[in-house]
């Protein structure tokens, strides 16, 4: 009899990917490397994400990429360019709307399988030293009522990460050599309160 794995899916921008970084020390590779310790049979993530993709970027996307039907988890972090670019918060509503019902369509429609992470505040990194910092801040957390509302809304599971990103303010080497994205260990705080929600998710019937 072959073994059954779990599989997991997770949607995203660079903060997915974990840019500038190996691949295996982004936050859904450190996940599932933890929820393996914890001896579940997790394959592999399956991400869909790109530096730079916002939230309308990453729905195209999914609209013109075969995926498997169902996955047993799905996780969703998407915002962060459309605060950058200076969009309209009411597009990103929209568009977060339809994306967060993707995600639990592709869990085969449990919501409680699906793991919506906050959006993270780059205004604290060097990148953003000649940006106004206060009005990055404002708008992220606005985004990310937006996120919160709508997820608890649908039933999913929310995993604020935002208020930790912020503690690179004083703290670099929570980021990565670009100044921008974060550092291995910073994905690896990310995964371990991921993974436990996962296990949580898990043991829902």
């Amino acid at each position: 009899m072959s073994k059954h794995y779990l599989s997991y899916l997770a949607l995203g921008d660079s903060y997915t990917i974990g840019e500038s970084l190996p691949l295996y020390e982004n936050y859904p590779y450190q996940t599932v490397q933890i929820l393996r310790k914890n001896g579940l049979a997790f394959s592999a993530p399956e991400i869909i994400a790109r530096t730079g993709w916002t939230s309308f970027e990453l729905a195209e996307q999914l609209l013109h990429t075969r995926l498997n039907e169902t996955y047993d988890i799905v996780s969703l972090l998407i915002g962060v360019n459309n605060q950058y670019r200076g969009l309209p918060i009411e597009d990103f509503k929209n568009d977060f709307h339809f994306l967060l019902h993707k995600a639990i369509h592709l869990s085969g429609n449990r919501p409680e399988r699906v793991v919506v992470l906050s959006i993270p505040d780059w205004g604290v990194t060097p990148y953003a030293k000649d940006r106004d910092r206060i009005k990055i801040a404002k708008e992220i957390d606005a985004f990310n009522t937006i996120c919160q509302e709508e997820t608890m809304l649908q039933k999913a599971v929310y995993l604020s990460i935002t208020e930790q990103t912020r503690l690179a303010k004083d703290n670099p080497a929570l980021l990565a050599g670009d100044h921008l994205h974060y550092a291995a260990k910073t994905y690896a705080q990310w995964a371990i309160l991921l993974a436990e929600k996962i296990k949580e998710c898990l043991l829902v019937k």
